[in-house]
């Protein structure tokens, strides 16, 4: 992908089912929970490289000793840095007390993190400051076990700022404005109301304080608390839990938006966010590994019992389709064949662009997730050019000589490796300022793959943001080979409408589908139409969130598919760019025929899941015209 995004950010939680002592015996070490976390996260690593963090905790811990432990990093590979630590812990202690280490109750009972239960998040700072504080999970600390919360999620709420006031309405101060923070303490209000209702329940039943804490514990409703406090959620969201007392849950928000999948067996409960993750870590077949509905939860309760219950009323399915485009690893069955059909989906767009002409064009991508995507282009080309070569042979019969027959069997895509991804390091590691003065060091040509003057050159991307990265580099590094003309191809459909869901695209003014549009208003002399949805956009930012309509949506119907992508070319083609360029999108259909299962399209359609997802686009919007270069919610 040439523009790099932020998106989500990726879960694991693993709860063991049985003793420590069970899984020292069988697989020799007491940290069998924690090491098979570790591989969850280093195998998602693709969906979090500005932090990380691990909570675990160890169930009937003794009075005064600790059972919540956590440690976050924002260091580069922070996953390792992390697991590094807990692991000098543990080779200190083996050091220390040799005998007393070959037992796994005394590993639990002396040694940090050494527990049953366990949560584990991957981040990727789509706003904010990316310091230790900002990463997950989060903790809210009790003297009560059953009243202790830890939470991590991979999560965007479009409502923040109304929970926040329903939490001070009820009194209370929390202490930051922000999604985490909020739900948190959303969650944690609801907690100490169980909690209270339960204790005087008890308390009535005649039982003493010490023997309530433990009914407490055994009769928690898990189901009712998150019911209550997911009411007034508007977002996509995977929430993950840990109550101190070892009630565990993982929450899927009713559309399906964020992705969650969880597998069972005697010995484990094991959520996270990506399904091929859980297959290879645990060697179990697809089939094994369960998607979580939405709308529902997961719930572990302490003494073992898993249920999957219906928490919210699901809505209409409407997962994230960038997910299959370009977030999730392509190692999923799935996701790997939805990958080849879009660019097959596209063969007959780009042919119709070469006018057929193969012997004079060159295929290549633009590394590296754009790689199953482009051999489903190639793949279309060759079933074209199959159909080709059969009807000339057809048409030759009874005339053909060798000579023939091997021009017409020889009739083939020019496929090479073009674009390389010559350096080690990737584009974001490094902040907007100095990004872009690297992309012309991660990115490189194979010489010799172009003809001077006669080809014209297709590379495919994932998808085209901004437009930064393709100006600025990529373009003028193609132009060295000397093609006549360029032609860059977007697996995905144009993004024209800010996410709120977890992706960080929430400034219109930053995608190119929206610079064009605007451009092309402006060459037209329609200026005035832009003040019309301006003025519309405010009378609808005023009406509650469940009433607003997307107004932006009038402002791209306005021009055809074709005449903005035509205007994305002449906006993004360097000034001393040689070759002609052309830029050519994946359709809605293309879009949907390839992932029928994952429709969530709103950042193309603006067709937004939630209520509040109409009212980020008008305020977008209304930012726009007001100057202000800043996310919408």
């Amino acid at each position: 992908m040439s523009d790099f995004i932020h998106h989500e950010c990726g879960v694991a939680l693993v709860r063991l089912l049985k003793p420590l002592d069970f899984y020292k015996e069988k697989y020799g070490s007491a940290r069998y929970g924690l090491h098979k976390l570790y591989q969850l996260m280093e195998k998602m690593i693709n969906r979090g490289q500005d932090g990380a963090g691990i909570a675990t905790i160890k169930l009937d811990a003794i009075p005064g000793t600790t059972y919540i432990d956590r440690m976050r990093s924002t260091e580069h590979k922070a996953t390792q840095d992390i697991f590094g630590q807990i692991n000098e812990l543990f080779t200190k202690a083996q050091q220390k007390h040799p005998e007393s280490y070959k037992k796994a109750q005394w590993q639990k009972q002396n040694i940090p993190f050494c527990g049953e239960l366990m949560l584990g998040h991957l981040r990727y700072g789509t706003f904010g400051h990316n310091s230790v504080h900002s990463c997950h999970p989060f903790r809210r600390q009790n003297n009560w076990m059953s009243r202790n919360l830890v939470v991590a999620g991979n999560f965007n709420l479009t409502n923040v700022e109304e929970l926040f006031g329903h939490l001070v309405e009820l009194g209370q101060h929390p202490r930051e404005v922000t999604d985490t923070v909020t739900v948190m303490e959303k969650i944690g209000h609801f907690l100490d109301k169980e909690n209270d209702r339960l204790f005087k329940v008890h308390k009535e039943a005649g039982h003493e304080n010490a023997e309530i804490s433990k009914l407490i514990q055994r009769d928690i409703d898990v189901n009712s608390i998150l019911t209550e406090s997911s009411k007034k959620w508007d977002g996509g969201y995977v929430m993950c839990g840990l109550i101190g007392h070892g009630d565990a849950f993982v929450l899927r928000d009713p559309n399906g938006i964020r992705p969650a999948f969880y597998y069972q067996d005697e010995e484990i409960v094991v959520v996270a966010s990506e399904r091929p993750v859980i297959q290879t870590v645990f060697n179990v077949t697809i089939d094994k590994v369960k998607e979580m509905k939405p709308g529902h939860a997961v719930i572990i309760k302490k003494n073992g019992q898993v249920s999957e219950e219906k928490i919210i009323e699901p809505g209409e399915k409407k997962a994230c389709s960038f997910e299959r485009i370009y977030f999730s690893r392509g190692n999923d069955a799935d996701i790997y064949n939805e990958r080849i059909q879009l660019g097959k989906n596209l063969t007959e767009s780009v042919l119709k662009s070469v006018n057929y002409d193969l012997d004079s064009t060159v295929f290549s991508y633009i590394p590296n997730t754009a790689e199953l995507a482009f051999g489903g282009l190639v793949e279309g080309i060759k079933q074209h050019n199959d159909l080709t070569r059969i009807g000339n042979i057809l048409k030759m019969k009874g005339e053909l000589s060798q000579t023939d027959l091997k021009k017409v069997l020889d009739q083939r895509a020019r496929v090479h490796k073009v674009v390389l991804k010559d350096a080690k390091q990737r584009t974001f590691i490094t902040n907007d300022e100095s990004r872009d003065s690297l992309v012309n060091l991660v990115y490189d040509i194979t010489y010799g793959t172009v003809r001077k003057g006669k080809d014209t050159l297709v590379v495919l991307d994932d998808s085209i943001v901004r437009g930064t990265t393709l100006k600025k580099s990529i373009l003028k590094i193609l132009d060295r080979l000397g093609p006549k003309k360029i032609i860059v191809v977007s697996s995905a459909p144009q993004i024209r409408f800010p996410d709120c869901y977890g992706i960080d695209m929430a400034v219109l003014n930053k995608f190119i589908a929206f610079e064009a549009t605007i451009s092309l208003l402006r060459k037209k002399g329609k200026e005035n139409f832009l003040e019309e949805i301006y003025e519309k956009a405010l009378v609808e930012f005023e009406k509650p969130k469940e009433d607003q309509i997307n107004v932006v949506k009038e402002l791209y119907a306005t021009f055809s598919v074709e005449e903005i992508s035509k205007e994305i070319a002449a906006l993004i083609k360097p000034k001393d760019l040689n070759a002609d360029l052309e830029i050519i999108y994946q359709s809605i259909e293309g879009l949907h025929n390839a992932c029928p299962n994952h429709t969530g399209d709103w950042y193309f359609t603006g067709n937004y899941p939630t209520p509040g997802g109409n009212r980020v686009s008008n305020k977008a919007f209304i930012n726009f015209m007001q100057g202000k270069n800043i996310r919408a919610y």
